[in-house]
Formats: C-alpha cells, structure tokens, sequence
C-alpha cells in the first residue's frame, strides 16, 4: 500500500486501528492490518478524523477586516451597510488574493471542504468572477462550492434577479436567498418561492439565510420548509441561521420542527456569529442567540454548523479553525454531554458532509483518502483542546503537517516542584 496510519483512534470509538491507503482512497481500516506500506505513520492512539466542512461561510468578504472602516455597533445591519460600501471598490485581484490567503489557513486547519456565498447584488459580478477563479485554483486540494447569495434582496435589489441567473450560468452552484431581509413578510415568502422553484428547474440545491433575526414571528423557515416539499427538494434545500428559532414561542416550534424534518431540509448553526450578532436590542435577560440545535437534532434534522465569518464587517476575529466552531456550538446550545459533543463533531465534519452532498467523504474503504490527524485521544478531547493538526491528507497525500505541541503542567504550591509531562496517547 502507499500509506499506512497505524495505531489511530477514530470519531466513532474504535481504537488501535490501521488505515491503509492506495491510489489515493481507503483500501482498507482495520485492526492489526497485515499489509506494507510505503511509507507508515504510527498515530500513537490518536484521532484520525474525516475533514473538516464549513456548510457556511462568506469568502467573498473574508479577511477585508477594517475596510473601508470598523463595525461600530456590531450588528448584522451595520455588517450590511459596511460590505455595501466597500462593493464599489472591490477588485478581482484583490477578491482573490484574500480568498487563496484563506484557503491556506483552511487547508492548514485541516478544513478540505467550504460552502461560500457569493454576493450577486454588485452587478459587475466581480465577487463571482474572483470566486470561480478561486475555486479552479484550490480544485487539486480544496472543495469550494459556491451560492448566488442575493445579499441586498432577492426583490428589494432591482438587479438581483438577473444577476442571480447570471452568476448560475456563470457556473455557480446553489441558488441562495435571504427572505428576511425582503421589505416586507409576504415579500420574503415569494423570494422563497421564485427561488425554490428556479432550483427545482435547473436541479440544483437551495441554501437560504432564513430568519436570521431575534423576531419570533419571522416564518420564513415554516415556508422554506413547505416549498421544499411543494417543489420536491426534499434533502437538497438548506436553512442557515435560523436564528429566530431561539425566540418562538415553543408550542409553535413543536408544530415547525415536525415540518423541518418532513421537508428533509438541513439546518445550519453559526455558533460564533449567531451569539455575536443576535441579542443586541436585548438588554437583560440577553437571549444567547443561536437556533435550538438539541431540538433540531432530536426532531431528526440534519444540523451542520458553519464559520459564516472570519475578519470581515461582521466579525472581526476567526482563524478557519472548525474546533473553534464546535467548541462555541457546545457551550451554546449546553451540549456538554458526550453525546451531545459527539455531535458537535460530527456537525463540523459528516453532518456538513451531507449539507453539501459530498461523494466519497469518510473513513471507510473505497472513499477518497482525505483525513486529519489530530493531537488528541478522541474527539472530545480534540473539541476541548481544539486540538493541533498533526496532518493533513488529501486523496493520501500530506498536504500539511504541524509539529507536536509540547507542554508542562507546573504545580507551584507543590514541595518538590514536581513537573508533570502530558505523554502521547493521552492528550500530547
């Protein structure tokens, strides 16, 4: 075989098991595996992990931190108005030149694969045209899939539905929307509706920023729900943030996640730009801002949580790091038990998986060899420690690799000054 992981701990458990790899996928994962390889890694114990997907992200506006000046207020509209008036001074080159520097910090965190909206409403389409370069550039190493985000209102932009076409015929992949920031109620319906149904024309999938607000009677959820199933997009359609979920009253959320779920539609958590956001006409009791995941995942929807942000007019810290994302999601939502950070892992890798539908993604033999080793002993460990990434591999090649962390645990008040050594196979 061309490679061999030995003695790895996997997310679902197992332990002391080898990976093998050849031609680039999965040949085999097993204990005791009698094969050779060219070359062998022993894992020491610790995690091989799938890697790590971002189902949402902006990229068109990562890294533009400061320009053309600062988020005074903090909040979502503010956002708004600041990547407004940055538009008309955006460049292709310049476009590009942050979203590759991106791309490495991603790829180096072990973070292979991105959903990005692309803003539509600039009718240039410079965004657009930056971002497909980008992705032909990083195809060899990194999956980036792309959204016609109509930012400034599918119908409140004049424009917005023609360069919507546009930037689908452009090569863009998933139709976006944001119905809550229509003008009206029944005009975020309709934009619901246009869209679902132009998706449903081209056979593409949906990802709609919905109800990303504190308002409780925002519904725009409950009718991206009841057009998936009208235009029969079941399991292709996607609600990101989803934030006024945490505001409704609860009998009628117990009638609107039956309906989620039915639809087969997925839903997206951004744990740090939802509680940064959300809550800032609040003065106490402050809500915490994030939609009900534990409630979401127990009505048997798939729950995903994305980055959204990194250095932009929204949130002006971030470092492409999904265990940084999983660790705010678990504090949030109070999934602190170990099922509920098992599934805060698995929303930064395989739940985001089946958001964007890839093909061939996990550890299991006959898929592509794309895998994280991480400088912890399980995945509970890793979300604590956000643990290092040792190496990075993509269809079996190493694309990045970090050295190990080494640490000391010092006991001041101790008489003998004792040193403890965190050794390899427990956490360093």
């Amino acid at each position: 075989m061309d490679l061999i992981i030995r003695h790895a701990t996997l997310p679902d458990g197992r332990r002391d098991v080898d990976i093998g790899i050849e031609g680039g996928r999965f040949a085999a994962i097993q204990p005791g595996l009698p094969a050779t390889g060219v070359e062998e890694i022993d894992a020491h114990g610790r995690l091989v992990a799938p890697p790590f997907v971002d189902a949402h992200f902006h990229m068109d506006a990562t890294l533009s931190l400061g320009l053309p000046r600062l988020n005074a207020s903090g909040t979502l509209l503010e956002g708004i108005a600041l990547w407004g008036e940055l538009k008309p001074d955006l460049t292709i080159d310049a476009l590009v030149k942050r979203a590759m520097a991106y791309c490495d910090m991603a790829v180096a965190q072990g973070l292979l694969a991105i959903r990005s909206h692309v803003d539509i409403c600039d009718d240039r389409l410079l965004a657009t045209q930056a971002l497909l370069e980008v992705k032909r550039r990083v195809a060899p190493y990194l999956h980036l899939e792309l959204v016609a985000f109509p930012q400034d209102g599918l119908l409140r932009s004049k424009t917005a539905k023609a360069n919507l076409l546009r930037a689908l015929d452009m090569g863009v992949e998933v139709v976006g929307g944001i119905p809550h920031f229509e003008r009206t109620m029944a005009d975020g319906a309709e934009s619901i509706r246009w869209l679902c149904e132009l998706a449903a024309e081209r056979g593409l999938r949906v990802d709609m920023h919905c109800d990303e607000s504190d308002d409780p009677w925002s519904r725009h959820i409950e009718t991206l729900a009841a057009e998936t199933l009208r235009t029969g997009l079941q399991g292709r359609v996607t609600g990101s943030h989803l934030t006024s979920m945490h505001s409704m009253d609860n009998y009628y959320v117990s009638k609107l996640l039956p309906l989620i779920a039915e639809a087969g539609v997925h839903a997206i958590a951004n744990p740090l730009i939802n509680i940064t956001l959300q809550g800032r006409h609040d003065t106490y009791p402050k809500r915490r801002g994030m939609t009900r995941v534990p409630e979401l995942l127990a009505a048997g929807v798939n729950v995903a949580f994305g980055h959204d942000c990194v250095m932009d007019p929204w949130y002006g810290m971030g470092s492409a790091d999904m265990l940084d994302v999983a660790h705010m999601g678990l504090h949030v939502a109070q999934m602190t038990s170990a099922a509920g950070v098992a599934h805060c892992f698995d929303a930064v890798t395989t739940n985001a998986a089946r958001v964007l539908g890839l093909e061939g993604y996990g550890l299991a033999p006959g898929n592509r060899a794309d895998c994280v080793l991480l400088q912890a002993g399980d995945a509970y460990e890793a979300i604590r420690l956000k643990a290092n990434r040792l190496l990075v591999l993509r269809e079996g090649k190493i694309l990045a690799r970090s050295p190990e962390r080494r640490s000391e645990l010092f006991l001041p008040e101790s008489p003998s000054n004792l040193t403890l050594e965190f050794r390899p196979g427990s956490l360093y």
